[in-house]
């Protein structure tokens, strides 16, 4: 054949081999991609992707409407309440600086001031130191003979011992278990108090620092009363508020809760 004919032929029989080489790579490619199956499950229906899982909601115990032995700062928002440490809560131990502020706060706390005047009056109508005497001249004798009672049972029970002693002088709230149970550990705060450490000791803080504040109140008072009984009756009252406002502390929250629907 000519030249030029055997050119167009040769021409002719390359093209479809290129075109068939190029083919045969697009399926090579295509075989070897794995395009995204949808899931079908059994019953041939598509299905869509899971829906992300939920974080974890917060328990009930963290629910801030739960009052559960939880401790305000003061109770029906005038009394004091600094000692008084929530269910379950762990705090570190206070130092001396600490211990001073809390029998300070204690002490002259503006309801303080209500509470004594109470207490003046009630001493008063009892006539438990006649030569006191009558009117605004004995009230004022009676007032700031106890407030200063106070002030020394505080700083020697909440500051003075407990540095001593390495004891903590707060309240630590149960918040679980019947009445009886509760008021039984509530009393028993009296005699029983938490070390430094974590650990239980007996209460000197309260026992010893509320006969010391007692016997150092033969000082100011006068010399015609008996200072012993007077002594045993000041150590008796002052252990004994310090045990009715500890079952006070034990049951507030319980008491706001359902009173005060947590109010105060």
């Amino acid at each position: 054949m000519p030249s030029g004919l055997d050119d167009v032929s040769m021409t002719t029989t390359l093209a479809p081999t290129e075109f068939s080489g190029t083919d045969v790579s697009r399926t090579e490619i295509s075989q070897n991609q794995n395009p995204p199956q949808k899931a079908t499950p059994a019953n041939g229906q598509a299905t869509l992707p899971d829906a992300p899982t939920p974080a974890g909601s917060p328990s009930t115990s963290g629910d801030p409407n739960d009052q559960s032995g939880k401790q305000p700062k003061r109770i029906l928002g005038i009394v004091p309440n600094y000692r008084a440490v929530s269910a379950n809560e762990h705090l570190p131990p206070l130092d001396f600086k600490g211990d001073l502020w809390l029998a300070t706060q204690d002490t002259f706390d503006y309801s303080d001031f209500i509470f004594v005047a109470g207490l003046a009056g009630v001493d008063m109508a009892g006539r438990s130191q006649p030569a006191f005497g009558h009117g605004a001249e004995g009230y004022g004798k009676y007032y700031w003979h106890v407030f200063v009672d106070g002030a020394i049972e505080n700083y020697m029970t909440e500051a003075i011992v407990p540095v001593a002693t390495k004891e903590d002088p707060r309240y630590y709230t149960l918040g679980k278990g019947g009445f009886v149970k509760r008021t039984g550990y509530a009393v028993s705060r009296l005699f029983i108090t938490r070390t430094n450490s974590g650990g239980s000791t007996f209460n000197l803080s309260e026992i010893v620092g509320a006969g010391a504040a007692a016997g150092i109140g033969n000082a100011y008072y006068p010399a015609e009363s008996n200072p012993w009984v007077k002594t045993y009756q000041r150590w008796g009252t002052q252990v004994g508020l310090d045990g009715v406002f500890n079952a006070l502390k034990e049951f507030w929250p319980d008491i706001d809760k359902a009173v005060f629907h947590g109010k105060y």
